[in-house]
């Protein structure tokens, strides 16, 4: 027989959950900047392109690039990683806008995508901070898990990469922030490291305390500003590497020509790096372009220097005698260098020791057959 308790129970009305708000769209904020307030030209050369990147650029204009920068839940690509924050920036009449779509929850990383998929319809050019070995491939992976397809290959201007082989040798470090202290004059107050942005993300979801986000997308917006001014600089040294000043900067922009092939142009920096402490690497360069244009003698001409300077250790020896060997068939002279660098060597108690031993033995063969 049943209890009054459990007749009770059964009559009583039933609690019922709220129903859960549908995500409709994610959070946008948009900034403007007048587009006075940078100085990037309206077409950016192909040539200072191709220099930087490698491969066949043609002119950019710059209301063609799409900038663009996320802030993400981890650092891997992890199937849990995802792209909380996307902002994006263009050039756009006389403004230079900043768009940023924010998931407040993950059931809005939907519509964040659906946003950043329509900014990459549009454009030609894609400008990031690492984003071909970061960002693309983490959106791309969040693409695919929303059954979404990315149709649109946009030609890739990764400034990490460009930023490092011009700054890594005076800066060592070439993290965004840097870059924007030491080459774009520019400092941040009370900016939120990167490290921390995962923590206060989370942070966020357990409290739903929206502030904790301006942090983040204040340092968002500048890391995309700063992309634009960025580029515009790495721009402007390759074109005239010269108006680099520092003298690593210079030496740096000298590989780079060297890299893509622009001999000539590689010596002009070299040339003017060519003081202090970077003297031997500078005249090294400079022989080493000249060995492989086949021109033995201007390349003689750089070792010899070095030599005189003392520069180089054995390597300018060593130079010299394949060139005295093979080049000029003047094996005593081939001797000779050897011999100074083995004694060279022999003061660093060096371990090119047993290979200059076997080369000074085989040119006293030759010597001897001749």
């Amino acid at each position: 027989m049943r209890s009054l308790r459990d007749k009770l129970r059964e009559t009583a009305p039933r609690q019922q959950q709220a129903p859960k708000m549908q995500a409709v769209d994610c959070y946008v904020k948009e900034i403007k900047t007048p587009v006075s307030c940078f100085l990037l030209p309206e077409v950016i050369s192909g040539n200072s392109l191709s220099i930087m990147l490698g491969g066949e650029w043609q002119d950019v204009k710059k209301d063609e690039i799409l900038f663009l920068d996320t802030e993400t839940t981890g650092l891997s690509h992890g199937a849990g990683t995802v792209a909380f924050l996307v902002g994006v920036g263009y050039f756009e009449e006389e403004y230079f806008i900043v768009r940023q779509y924010l998931m407040r929850d993950y059931d809005e990383e939907t519509f964040l995508l659906q946003n950043v998929l329509g900014h990459l319809s549009g454009k030609k050019h894609l400008c990031t901070f690492n984003g071909a070995s970061f960002d693309m491939p983490l959106l791309d992976s969040r693409f695919t898990m929303h059954r979404m397809r990315n149709p649109y290959r946009l030609q890739h201007i990764d400034l990490l990469h460009v930023a490092r082989r011009v700054w890594k040798m005076r800066l060592k470090s070439c993290r965004l922030s840097r870059l924007e202290e030491m080459v774009l004059g520019i400092t941040r107050e009370d900016d939120l490291p990167g490290a921390l942005v995962p923590e206060r993300y989370f942070q966020y979801l357990k409290t739903r305390d929206f502030s904790l986000l301006d942090d983040i997308l204040e340092h968002n917006g500048q890391d995309i500003i700063s992309l634009a001014h960025l580029l515009h600089r790495l721009c402007v040294l390759h074109d005239a590497p010269l108006t680099a000043g520092k003298q690593e900067d210079i030496f740096s922009l000298g590989k780079v020509y060297e890299k893509r092939g622009l001999s000539e142009g590689a010596r002009v920096c070299y040339r003017a790096a060519d003081k202090g402490s970077l003297s031997a690497l500078a005249r090294a360069r400079i022989a080493e372009t000249y060995r492989r244009e086949g021109n033995t003698e201007m390349a003689a001409g750089e070792y010899e220097k070095m030599i005189a300077s003392r520069q180089g250790g054995i390597a300018p020896l060593v130079a010299m005698a394949k060139i005295c060997e093979h080049k000029r068939r003047d094996i005593p002279s081939a001797i000779e260098y050897t011999r100074k660098a083995m004694i060279l060597a022999a003061d660093r108690d060096g371990e090119e020791m047993p290979a200059l031993q076997k080369r000074f033995e085989r040119l006293m063969k030759k010597a001897r057959k001749d």
